[in-house]
């Protein structure tokens, strides 16, 4: 099988050009092995299981559910379809997908796949390395937009997150940001459903028909990974089930 086209859906990891979530560690690289005196070139790399572009196992937020050594290589293959809200996020920072959203994009692109990521393009990939990315009140509150726990609910209903799925965004979380409950992560999280945060070129892919494939370390008892997030776009997309895990059949 071939493909159009590739795409990278991660920020480069940086320890100068980084938005780091409130409270976790800033990413260090330090250079320890040079040409010039080793002969080879090397740096230790210091980060947060969740900082930059990077996914969540469902561990993260639920007691006894799998953490990153436990889940299998089908829960990092997935099918991919893409939400556009940049209009609503430019002027509503704490803009919420709801069901109504999803029914719409339904009509105009046709059923969900099951299994699949969803990723939201929010247009906060531009702010990424700056004081906007976090878009904090004088109180020191996040704001950017998510999904409603309604949509999510909605999307598990319907199989779209199944067994495994994963829900994308270009921002730091699923949730919105002044959601302090963290209700849509908690829900998400659980079976072998992931998050991948922080996504980035979400404006380069089409609506539909890509692959998502995340990599990452498989840590023991990881509850996450920075990651490389890979989008494969096929030169036709009906044979996405040639190379895609075997999916639970349509309830639509």
């Amino acid at each position: 099988m071939t493909f159009s086209s590739v795409h990278i859906l991660s920020h480069p990891l940086s320890a100068t050009r980084v938005s780091v979530f409130p409270g976790d560690p800033a990413p260090r690289l330090d250079t320890i092995r040079t040409l010039a005196e080793d002969g080879y070139y090397l740096q230790t790399v210091a980060v947060g299981e969740h900082t930059g572009t990077h996914w969540g196992a469902p561990a993260h937020f639920n007691e006894g559910e799998a953490a990153a050594d436990q889940l299998t290589g089908e829960d990092f293959v997935l099918p991919g379809v893409k939400i556009d809200i940049t209009n609503h996020a430019a002027h509503d920072h704490d803009y919420a997908v709801t069901v109504a959203d999803l029914l719409d994009w339904q009509n105009r692109h046709g059923p969900f796949p099951i299994e699949a990521a969803v990723l939201l393009h929010t247009g906060w990939d531009t702010r990424w390395g700056t004081d906007d990315f976090a878009c904090c009140n004088d109180a020191g509150r996040l704001h950017h937009p998510g999904f409603s726990i309604e949509a999510v609910q909605w999307l598990i209903d319907h199989g779209t997150l199944g067994h495994r799925g994963a829900l994308g965004t270009d921002t730091f979380s699923p949730d919105i940001g002044v959601d302090d409950t963290i209700a849509v992560s908690k829900l998400l999280y659980r079976e072998h459903r992931l998050s991948l945060e922080i996504l980035a070129n979400l404006a380069d892919l089409p609506t539909r028909d890509f692959i998502i494939v995340v990599g990452g370390f498989i840590t023991e008892h990881g509850s996450g990974s920075p990651a490389t997030i890979y989008a494969l776009t096929p030169d036709q997309p009906s044979r996405m089930a040639r190379v895609l895990p075997a999916r639970h059949s349509s309830r639509y």
